[in-house]
Order: structure tokens, then C-alpha cells, then sequence
């Protein structure tokens, strides 16, 4: 079986522990590249939830980010939203990351948590606050579901 690199899928459940700490599933640190040096770069998601990157896919963002112009108000916004919260992490021998106080606070977390592979990102949940987004969002118009789905299934 291939892995593929920096690609993470499934759900899996985990505590944060007293000192922030969260384990990062074996199956995804495997799926890290070589090039990624064990490293994340966590952020806010746009969704209440921390977003973790393989410092790859975090470069190839920054890089977008500096072709934003910065005369543009809202560029900046976006720019000044986007890196404010990250932070370069690498996972310790047990293969576990620090969150910092922020991104908790920000995400809601408390002891437990639900860890989501996104592709190429891993999301970190407080699972009563995602159970609210999945409420919220099944009222999302089927068409429009349909349409992207018609974008991506082959």
C-alpha cells in the first residue's frame, strides 16, 4: 500500500492535554514528506476549528499570500488574518504538537477533540462545536451541492 504524501483523510478522536499538547495520528504523521521535517504550521480555520499544515503545503500558501497586494485593504485583512495565528510546530517523540492558548481559546477546545484529515490540511475540533457546523450546514442547497460534486467526482 502507498501512502500518499501530505494527503490526510479520516476522523479520529483524541484529548488535549494540561499542557495543550495533541497527538497527531500515526497515519498522518506517515503521510508527511521528507522535505516537511516532522513540522506543522497551525492557524485559525475559517470555521471555528485550528487548521494544521505539513510546512510544505504552509510555504506554498505563503507564497500566494505575498502575490496578494497589500494596497488592497481587504488583502491585507485577509493577509493580516491568515498569519496572525500560525505558528511553526514539530511533534515530540510521542507525536504530539503545542497549540497555543489562542487557537484553543478560538477553537473552543477542551479535553476532547475530533482530528480531521482534509486533504491537505488537518483540522482540529471541539466535536459539539462541529456538530453545530454540520447542523448548520445541512441547510445547504442541494443543487449547489450537486454542482460541485459534478467538479470533483470523475
Amino acid at each position: 500500500m502507498t501512502t500518499n504524501l501530505n494527503t490526510f483523510t479520516g476522523e479520529y478522536s483524541y484529548t488535549v492535554d494540561n499542557k495543550g499538547r495533541i497527538n497527531i495520528p500515526a497515519k498522518f504523521r506517515k503521510a508527511l514528506s521528507a522535505d516537511n521535517e516532522e513540522m506543522f504550521v497551525i492557524t485559525k480555520g475559517l470555521d471555528p476549528c485550528i487548521w494544521v499544515y505539513p510546512a510544505i503545503v504552509w510555504k506554498n500558501i505563503e507564497n500566494n499570500l505575498k502575490n496578494l497586494s497589500s494596497l488592497s485593504a481587504i488583502n491585507r485583512t485577509f493577509i493580516r488574518n491568515t498569519v496572525r495565528y500560525a505558528s511553526s510546530t514539530s511533534y515530540d517523540k510521542q507525536g504530539r504538537i503545542q497549540l497555543t492558548s489562542n487557537l484553543i481559546d478560538y477553537s473552543h477546545l477542551k479535553k476532547k477533540t475530533l482530528i480531521i484529515g482534509m486533504v491537505n490540511k488537518i483540522e482540529i475540533w471541539n466535536p459539539d462545536k462541529l456538530k453545530e457546523i454540520d447542523k448548520k450546514n445541512i441547510k445547504i442547497d442541494n443543487n449547489a451541492y450537486d454542482e460541485l460534486a459534478e467538479k470533483i467526482i470523475i
